[in-house]
């Protein structure tokens, strides 16, 4: 048996972020008071390799010289305790894959077997029941386990022969009561009724018992995560309580749904069931008939929101196809919150994905309840609120990162309700030419083929999972329902369908979302012979029915002609990726299923598609009480306050206060399309209103955006969900007009998410009210929701959600004519424009809002309005401040403003700043001014003031300040250019961009490379086997041999892991061919090389910068290293050019200044100071961390990651080798316009222009 080794890896001193916020939160959070320090060691156990193999990657892989402390064997001081935590089995360890795979790279023999552990020694005056509490902190049992500290005999997996999948003896005979018990003994999600109709289906059609797969497979595909049953519930009466106007206008909304009914259905109005599905589809059903739905996409291929769109790309019109979708992972965020908020990402990208669309943009919007509670208060069964909202943001923004897509917008919405369970909401954007989409109907003989990640046992159980009642006993028994994300490999996916030959070989997909194999394959079409055997697992010990339901993530499956097969699979290949047959069309219409010979589903299509007995139910509408609408109240928490007073308590609320700690979590420029970043002005403190983003182009410019907002208050859904709805329809509209889009033109999706029905008429009340005041903003709007997604689980225990629809709106618009919500000018008038009301109704008045919106989208567009933002909890005045704030302008507040006017929630209204001699006719709220202060009713308050007001309440869950401060020197401007000159001229220099497992920024970088009028050669790794490895570096030195730059580009390569960003990129330059090359390019060819962020990271590793050679790194070497708040970081930066020596600033002068998009977790340069001195002296610092005022300094913000004299980017001796962390590759016209100064470095401009005559 192969030894298993064993390696301890600690960070040195002053580099042990993680174990220091790790303290802190033990110390404030959990209330460990008497905790003094936290030491945090990875442990890692390897197998497969020789004793030289395993030193090298110690070495280079394991650990870091100039960063990590490294032991044999660990002997902690008697006053730690101890403990250490790994993930279950069979859970994806991201940590120890990387590991593997970089190993893997490094020996280009077969991958290693590698397994990490966390160990957790911790000092102080720690009593037993306080370490158990920090264990039981500290460790998910959904996820994660104590580890041993034992070394294992062997790291596989050992696993016992699978029985055969039994059949059910006797479930044909089985009377009611055994039913009952056999129902109750298996959890199903169907109900007792279901499993009653599949018992008699068995008994009279098929004529012998069921296997367990085929019960399984039932249950999965019938689950309301797949299927929607609850939403299927026929209705027989719903009916509204009470006497008042309010009651009145749900009574007619309640009729005039049943006009519409006959209106779009005609004569088979009968047919169709009366239900909360119909609720959800009936609006744009009519529109349609009406003929103002004229832009869908409709096929019977279902992926998500699709419409057809005309779009200018160099100056000639192009059809594209947009499609959006919002996805929900609340049950698996509950319980275990990283994995569960990352796979809502992934998800949510799949299905527009599976239409052949690309990704481009993503919001996110959750629902949590309040993260400073205290964690004494949480309840039995459940996480801490602050460990599930943080956790969950480190979740979805590590997939959403490092997949490389960018999130325009992140809110958090807080209310008491969420305990319950937590919102998880992922809403994306992707597009593609409309010559890439190919939908044709599957046809006998065509073949299904599985693409993508393998099999295994996560995510069995997740379909059923999401549609069960959950109590205080889940999160120890549901630990198998929860995926696990692989974002590196669904960016291959990503770059697959992105290739127009593989992209129009499809005739049909479908993702691997809920139910696996027996949902996504199943749906492709009605006959299917699928064999079980033939589906890539991770490990073995896999029985039939887990390969039917697992949901292990990043696959899709695709109906191709049998004879398309092989090339695609070469087209696949060619980007990493596998791609197997697993499955063939027939004409039967029946769903078969093989497994070691052995037929285990053998079910009619017929049947499969009734999804179970009908249920019924009916709703009653509670009535909203007419004196306490929360619209138009003022919050009890600022009632008989001073209006200064109100002021800075409103922005310190929860509801209000500043959630940038969180935003800044998520990369948001990635792709180089993102027009807004989420926050504005010189001081990037103004949140914006939409997400706006270029189309995403491989090649040539464009100005068609898409848009995207949302709507929704949860207290005000507290308090009618009825009006509710139509407001959050109103406010996701009003956005749109507030950036300078069209409202009337957009498309709406819905996420519906509410408690557990029973049979109690007034649960169904809440979702069927909801329902019917979307559908009167659709009909009144004439605006249609053209998709939607609901979660019906919504409870906990006696706890439920509150009643919860929010509102997507995503419209097109133009790059150039986007505004940014924060004020422009001082001396601006600001005006409120209130949403039209009917008094009586309570709702909106649906053509005069529209006509209002009309105005200020035209209004915005004319240049009329500078600024204008939307009305939502914290009232007109929360608007005011935070347009303020991203310039900390000053406001002086009309007099005498009354308190309904400043504070009351008045959801769609407008505040808008006018420009000079504009009057909108709204009410006067004041104008701006350049004093930097407020002015209200007599009371001065200075704009940081209340900008501490705002940002002060979630500091400590959201840190926005590492409260330390980065050693500096002075460093001189160095003007002197470099005297080297390239000797070998050409008219168009190749640039080789390798694109690592995990690398996302090679697109952008190749556009921006031939935009300059450069090559760009884009080389996928390929590491899926040793021969993929050969093959790759063969290609890779020959591809350099033939260049003129080398070009690494920013991303994840292997995650960043383990625990280090660039590893995978710095192993594979040090195979010594690679090198070689590397060495004869700048040696002996006069060429040049660069990275950014990622690729910075590498160089540094590698000794290119600031050496100008690979070699071997010393303890003394500098690095990059964690950002000192313990988080990533994406914003954008102040940059100042201190030296210009390198060829690659040759566009720019010294002291120019440039605002540049940073996203990263590791960008913090950390030198000693010798080595800092060499470089300063020597013209070597290339690039600086500045203020606006472009002074290099020592603190956050404008020092983002701490580091030693702000240094950005720093260059190897002679300049002609350069790494910067400032993303510079994601360039282009009116992109990040909501933030000053100039954007472009020209550098790859002058990396091209080197090579020139």
């Amino acid at each position: 048996m192969a030894e298993v080794y064993r390696i301890f890896v600690e960070k040195k001193s002053g580099n042990d972020i993680e174990a220091r916020h790790i303290c802190t939160d033990l110390r404030e959070n959990v209330g460990i008071a008497g905790i003094e320090q936290v030491r945090l060691v990875n442990r890692y156990f390897a197998q497969g390799l020789t004793p030289g193999q395993f030193e090298d990657a110690v070495r280079q892989v394991f650990s870091e010289a100039n960063l990590d402390n490294v032991y044999t064997s660990l002997d902690l001081p008697a006053d730690y305790r101890v403990f250490a935590t790994e993930y279950l089995p069979g859970q994806y360890d991201q940590r120890a894959d990387s590991a593997a795979q970089c190993i893997q790279l490094l020996t280009g023999g077969e991958r290693p077997l590698v397994t990490s552990a966390k160990i957790i020694a911790v000092k102080g005056d720690v009593s037993d029941e306080e370490f158990d509490k920090i264990k039981a902190y500290m460790i998910n049992p959904v996820e994660s386990r104590e580890a041993s500290m034992e070394t294992p005999e062997t790291l596989e997996m050992t696993a016992d022969r699978p029985q055969d999948i039994a059949r059910i003896a006797g479930f044909t005979e089985m009377d009611t009561p055994a039913l009952q018990a056999y129902h109750h003994d298996m959890g199903f999600a169907m109900s007792l009724q279901d499993l009653a109709f599949v018992q008699d289906y068995f008994k009279t059609q098929e004529k012998r018992d069921p296997s367990l797969t085929e019960l399984k497979v039932i249950d999965t595909y019938w689950s309301d995560h797949c299927r929607h049953t609850t939403f299927s519930t026929t209705l027989d009466a719903i009916t509204a309580e009470g006497e008042s106007g309010y009651a009145e206008a749900v009574r007619d909304a309640i009729e005039h749904y049943f006009a519409l009914r006959k209106e779009a259905y005609g004569e088979k109005e009968a047919q169709k069931n009366v239900c909360l599905m119909d609720l959800a589809c009936l609006g744009t059903k009519v529109l349609k008939k009406r003929g103002l739905v004229d832009d869908l996409d409709e096929s019977e291929e279902i992926n998500a929101c699709s419409i057809r769109v005309n779009i200018t790309v160099d100056g000639k019109e192009e059809p594209w196809i947009v499609q959006f979708k919002n996805e929900t992972h609340n049950h698996p965020t509950e319980i275990e919150p990283f994995g569960g908020a990352a796979t809502c990402l992934g998800g949510a990208i799949r299905d527009p994905l599976s239409g052949r669309a690309y990704v481009y943009q993503a919001m996110r919007v959750t629902g949590a309840g309040d993260p400073t509670t205290p964690f004494e208060e949480t309840l039995p069964g459940k996480l801490p609120q602050s460990k599930i909202t943080t956790a969950a943001a480190q979740g979805y923004s590590s997939y959403g990162n490092q997949i490389g897509l960018a999130t325009g917008q992140v809110t958090e919405l807080y209310d008491a309700g969420y305990v319950a369970k937590r919102m998880e909401i992922g809403a994306v954007i992707g597009a593609s030419p409309a010559e890439n989409v190919v939908r044709e109907r599957p046809v006998p003989g065509d073949i299904i083929v599985l693409l993508g990640g393998r099999t295994g046992r996560d995510g069995c159980g997740g379909a059923t999972g999401s549609s069960k009642a959950h109590d205080a006993e889940s999160l120890e028994t549901c630990g198998a329902e929860v995926q696990k994300g692989n974002a590196p490999t669904e960016r291959k996916l990503q770059r697959l369908f992105r290739n127009r030959e593989a992209a129009r070989m499809i005739k049909r997909c479908n993702d691997f979302g809920a139910g696996g194999v027996c949902v996504a394959i199943g749906e492709l079409a009605d006959g299917l012979q699928i064999d079980l055997d033939k589906v890539p697992k991770k490990y073995d010990g896999l029985d039939g029915t887990e390969l039917a339901i697992s949901e292990s993530q990043e696959r899709m499956a695709v109906v191709l002609d049998k004879n398309d097969t092989a090339r695609f699979a070469e087209l696949a290949e060619s980007e990493n990726l596998e791609a197997t047959p697993v499955a063939v069309v027939t004409d039967t219409n029946r769903l078969e299923m093989t497994w070691r010979g052995d037929k285990i589903v053998d079910i009619a299509r017929s049947f499969l598609n009734t999804n179970g007995v009908t249920q019924h139910a009916t709703a009653a509408i509670e009535e909203a009480a007419c004196d306490t609408s929360y619209r138009t109240h003022v919050p009890q928490a600022l009632q008989g306050l001073a209006p200064a007073e109100a002021l800075r308590k409103n922005l310190s609320r929860l509801e209000v206060c500043s959630q940038k700690g969180l935003v800044e979590r998520f990369d948001a420029s990635i792709g180089a399309a993102t027009v807004l970043m989420p926050y504005a002005g010189t001081y990037q403190l103004t949140p914006e209103e939409v997400m706006a983003a270029k189309l995403p182009l491989l090649k040539g410019e464009t100005d068609d955006v898409s848009v995207m907002s949302y709507g929704f208050i949860p207290a005000m859904s507290d308090w009618s969900p009825f009006h509710s709805a139509a407001y959050a329809v109103s406010e996701s509209l009003a956005k749109l007009a507030a950036a300078g889009c069209d409202p009337s033109k957009a498309r709406l999706t819905m996420q519906e998410y509410f408690e557990r029905m029973s049979e109690d008429a007034h649960r169904w009340g809440k979702p069927a009210a909801a329902l019917l005041g979307a559908l009167e903003a659709q009909i009144g709007y004439k605006t249609p929701s053209i998709g939607g997604k609901d979660s019906m689980s919504g409870s906990f225990n006696e706890m439920d959600v509150p009643p919860t629809l929010v509102c997507f709106a995503v419209g097109m618009s133009k790059a150039s004519k986007t505004v940014s919500a924060a004020f422009k000018h001082n001396g601006s008038a600001v005006q409120l424009l209130p949403l039209p009301v009917d008094e009586t109704s309570g709702m909106p008045d649906y053509e005069k809002a529209m006509a209002l919106m009309m105005r200020v989208y035209e209004g915005v567009r004319s240049g009329k309005i500078l600024a204008a933002s939307v009305v939502k909890e914290g009232g007109a005045a929360a608007c005011v401040c935070k347009m303020a704030f991203g310039n900390k302008t000053g406001f002086t507040f009309a007099q005498g403003l009354a308190p309904e006017t400043l504070f009351a929630p008045l959801q769609g209204s407008f505040v808008v700043e006018l420009a000079d001699g504009e009057d909108f006719g709204g009410t006067a709220l004041g104008t701006t001014n350049s004093n930097g202060v407020f002015i209200l009713d007599g009371s001065v308050i200075t704009t940081d003031e209340l900008i501490g007001e705002w940002t002060k309440k979630l500091e400590k869950v959201f840190p926005t300040n590492s409260g330390e401060s980065a050693q500096m020197k002075d460093v001189p401007l160095y003007k002197d250019r470099a005297v080297f000159i390239a000797k070998n001229k050409v008219a168009k220099p190749r640039i080789f961009i390798p694109a690592f497992p995990g690398t996302n920024c090679e697109v952008d970088t190749a556009r921006a490379f031939e935009k300059a009028g450069g090559e760009a050669q884009v080389l996928v790794v390929k590491n899926l086997t040793p021969a993929g490895i050969e093959e790759t570096i063969q290609q890779m030195v020959k591809m350099i041999e033939n260049s003129q730059i080398v070009m690494l580009p920013g991303g994840f390569s292997g995650g960043d892991e383990p625990e280090g960003s660039g590893k995978f990129i710095a192993t594979t330059f040090r195979n010594p061919y690679v090198k070689e090359a590397v060495t004869k390019l700048l040696n002996s060819r006069d060429g040049l090389m660069l990275g950014i962020c990622n690729g910075f990271q590498a160089l540094i590793k590698l000794g290119l910068v600031p050496y100008g050679e690979i070699r071997e790194i010393k303890e003394d070497d500098p690095t990059l290293t964690f950002n000192t708040i313990g988080r990533h970081i994406s914003q954008i930066a102040f940059t100042r050019v201190t030296s210009v020596k390198s060829p690659w600033l040759a566009g720019v002068n010294a002291g120019d200044m440039f605002a540049v998009p940073i996203s990263h977790g590791e960008g913090r340069f950390v030198a000693e100071p010798e080595v800092l001195q060499k470089l300063i002296q020597n013209g070597q610092i290339a690039t600086q961390y500045v203020n606006p005022d472009g002074e290099p300094v020592a603190d956050m913000p404008f020092n983002p990651n701490g580091s030693v004299c702000a240094v950005e980017g720093i260059t190897s001796p002679d300049g002609r080798v350069f790494g910067k962390m400032g993303h510079c590759e994601r360039k282009g016209k009116d992109l990040y316009k909501n933030v000053p100064f100039e954007k472009d470095l020209q550098l790859f401009e002058s990396g091209v222009n080197y090579f020139k005559d």
